[in-house]
């Protein structure tokens, strides 16, 4: 089990970074994702701020602790991310449910609605998360190369995961 721990962390690891790099990478990309939670709707005006924050925050606690080699960081990180996926998941929710069209701003710049997809999105990343934790607590050892590989195939996917709407894109029928 300890290359679905590895494969797990480097996932997860890559869908956090890219999704805090395309939220901090410019002052402009922060205020689009400001301004996301404002259509969103989902937190009071008066704590956008500190919720944009303590997202921002808590995405970059958990690619350190899923960076971090060793058992307790990675369950953290794997415990953290299954909890903040599943914040995201209900507030996605909520505005699919009142048939708000907002813009998916999770990976940065982007004009795709958030959808069922993306909660879709959110609770696979979760079961990713669980996945993770659960090998945490083999114990293992795992070769140097295999080691490598579980990691480049989890950032792989990672870097998919964060691509999902534009890969969509791609495939829709014209």
């Amino acid at each position: 089990m300890p290359y679905v721990e590895v494969a797990c962390r480097l996932l997860l690891a890559t869908v956090f970074a890219i999704a805090l790099v395309g939220k901090v990478s410019s002052r402009s990309a922060w205020v689009a994702f400001e301004l996301s939670l404002r259509d969103m709707d989902v937190v009071p005006e008066s704590r956008r701020p500190a919720a944009a924050r303590a997202s921002a925050a808590t995405e970059a606690v958990i690619i350190v602790c899923l960076l971090i080699p060793g058992r307790v960081a990675g369950a953290v990180g794997f415990l953290l991310a299954a909890g903040l996926l599943a914040v995201f998941a209900v507030a996605i929710a909520a505005v699919v449910r009142r048939k708000r069209a907002v813009a998916c701003r999770c990976f940065g710049a982007s004009a795709t609605p958030l959808s069922g997809r993306h909660i879709a999105r959110n609770v696979s990343l979760i079961a990713v998360a669980i996945a993770g934790a659960v090998a945490t607590t083999a114990t293992a050892e795992l070769p140097l190369p295999a080691a490598v590989l579980a990691g480049v195939v989890g950032a792989l996917v990672g870097m998919l995961v964060a691509a999902l709407d534009d890969l969509v894109a791609l495939l829709r029928p014209l």
